[in-house]
């Protein structure tokens, strides 16, 4: 394991006090202060509501992403599961499906396809990648001729979104008398729970063991199998939950949601330093990336840079950030 546990009872991937958190936090702050100088406006109140629930999609999204990648693994699938959901769910709503059901059959198609992700990439080995992306191709492809039977719109859906779920993410809405989106509230709620599985469960510290070092894992009757399928299965599930919470957001369905999210979950992944060679990170470092990159982008909006701009400005950043964590002894040893 690429992290182990030392006698005061620290956990594998407790990412807390690492040296990487502690980096992507001063970036924050580097950042949080940068844009408040530069970008008039951008401590305001609806601009940190703005930026709450812009951070909550990706860090949903990301979230899967992250369970992948301390295996090893990778999810290309994310964006077309979000835009698949995204279409499906309106499509749903619109042939008189109830909201809540719709919204279950859309989060179980999500899960189903994680799982068939997670079986195709365990069975060839080396290649989660490319059949990720295969498969996510796949699947935007299916949804886009079923969802445009009887229109003329492919990949866009237009209809009655249900109040609920526009309020839950709605820059405006508020949670329980509260100014904060709701959605932001799950996202917490989802952090606090998979943090604490992560680091204070033997199933948790499982995917350290099963991204550390396999055959170790084997040895002490870890089943890299099960492990794998399960995070292919929970990056699937977040993937239906972020698009269901773009339709609220948006108010119509669009195919294209997600491609946003093809890059910047793997970005919010490696700047907050977890290794996409696995067994070390965690997603309490994910977030710091969430953050960095949502305040990013804020200010580099502010500043007026296109959205070709935007994913170059990310680019060069995510390599100093690669190049500084690699120099953890216990990351080189993985390469």
């Amino acid at each position: 394991m690429s992290k182990p546990d030392d006698s005061k009872g620290n956990v594998p991937g407790r990412t807390l006090l690492s040296q990487n958190v502690v980096f992507g936090i001063a970036l924050l702050l580097a950042l949080s202060a940068a844009a408040s100088f530069l970008v008039p406006g951008f401590v305001s109140y609806t601009n940190i509501r703005s930026m709450l629930l812009l951070a909550a999609f990706l860090g949903i999204a990301s979230l899967g992403q992250t369970q992948c990648a301390l295996l090893g693994g990778i999810d290309m699938s994310i964006p077309y599961v979000i835009g698949s959901s995204n279409i499906l769910l309106a499509s749903l709503l619109n042939w008189g499906v109830p909201s809540f059901p719709a919204c279950l059959i859309v989060l179980a198609g999500g899960v189903v396809v994680g799982i068939l992700n997670g079986l195709l990439s365990f069975r060839l080995q080396g290649q989660a990648l490319i059949v990720t992306f295969g498969l996510g191709l796949a699947i935007v492809g299916g949804s886009q001729i079923v969802t445009s039977i009887g229109s003329v719109y492919a990949g866009t859906v237009l209809g009655a979104v249900p109040s609920w779920l526009r309020g839950m993410s709605s820059v405006a809405g508020t949670t329980f008398g509260l100014p904060i989106p709701p959605i932001a509230i799950v996202w917490i709620a989802l952090a606090i729970v998979v943090v604490t599985v992560m680091s204070k469960t033997p199933f948790g510290r499982s995917f350290y063991a099963v991204g550390g070092n396999r055959q170790a894992a084997s040895r002490v009757l870890i089943s890299e199998f099960r492990i794998w399928v399960i995070a292919y299965a929970i990056s699937g599930a977040m993937s239906a939950i972020t698009g269901m919470a773009l339709l609220g957001f948006s108010g119509g369905g669009f195919v294209g949601v997600g491609e946003p999210y093809l890059f910047t979950t793997v970005a919010a992944v490696v700047i907050g330093g977890t290794s996409l060679l696995g067994g070390w990170g965690g997603y309490g470092s994910t977030i710091v990336g969430t953050l960095v990159l949502t305040i990013l982008t804020s200010l580099l909006v502010g500043l007026g840079l296109s959205y070709a701009m935007q994913q170059a400005v990310f680019g060069l950043l995510i390599v100093p950030i690669v190049a500084l964590y690699t120099r953890s002894p216990s990351l080189r040893d993985q390469i």
